[in-house]
């Protein structure tokens, strides 16, 4: 049984998780990265499966990956070469969908200053998912291939873990699926064996919250909107 004061913890760490996506230089200790890790770790899976694996990258290490990545994402010719190895959105986008995705990226540009005829700024703003938004810790997650569904829906379990805790310790996030493009080249950065795929980045550290960028809060619908009691 749990106090209030600690389901009172519990929630807001939930519930203060955003995506954030400009960081202060702020270091994070080798240390707090391991207990985020270890608590994430008591995520369930599936017969215990535990499928994760994460790469954690820092200083010259993580500036190496992101040089490679943005080499290729700022020549539309090589980015053109880049295919995600895996579909993480639909194939064809229905409402209301649709429509939250629109809504999010045009509230992020619009505070940004960014029209929808500026498309080199837009670009330049997707670029800096390859810079982890300036994290002082980047996070690559991979999975063994022979993994199946619901191996994947376990690993969902797994990253959000890893956001509350990182929530609980006064840091931020960003979970960022624009590392799949890229792939092969994070293959090749890591050493990936070939028998992983890549699944996603996250970025990790401290807040800048003089940025503009995370003042975006994104809304979320009531329960009754996606909750139906069968009674």
């Amino acid at each position: 049984m749990i106090s209030s004061a600690e389901q009172q913890a519990v929630d807001a760490a939930i519930t203060s998780r955003r995506s954030i996506r400009a960081y202060l230089p702020t270091p994070v200790a080798r240390e707090e990265i391991e207990q985020i890790l270890r608590v994430a770790g008591r995520a369930p899976s599936g017969s215990n499966t535990q499928p994760w694996k994460v790469y954690v990258l820092q200083g010259e290490r993580k500036q190496q990956l992101s040089a490679a990545i943005l080499a290729a994402h700022n020549d539309p010719a090589q980015a053109a070469l880049h295919k995600e190895e895996y579909a993480y959105y639909p194939l064809a986008w229905v409402a209301p969908y649709v429509d939250r995705r629109r809504k999010v990226g045009w509230d992020l540009y619009a505070l940004l200053g960014l029209t929808r005829e500026d498309k080199a700024g837009m670009a330049a703003q997707h670029g800096k998912n390859y810079a982890f938004f300036g994290a002082p810790v980047g996070l690559i997650f991979t999975i063994d291939r022979v993994m199946a569904q619901g191996s994947w829906l376990d690993y969902g379990m797994f990253l959000q873990s890893i956001m509350v805790a990182a929530r609980a310790r006064g840091l931020d996030t960003c979970p960022q699926a624009a590392f799949t493009q890229y792939h092969r080249i994070i293959a090749e950065q890591l050493a990936l064996p070939e028998g992983e795929t890549v699944v996603c980045g996250m970025a990790l550290g401290v807040a800048d919250l003089s940025k503009i960028e995370n003042s975006l809060s994104t809304e979320r619908m009531a329960p009754q909107e996606f909750v139906k009691f069968v009674e």
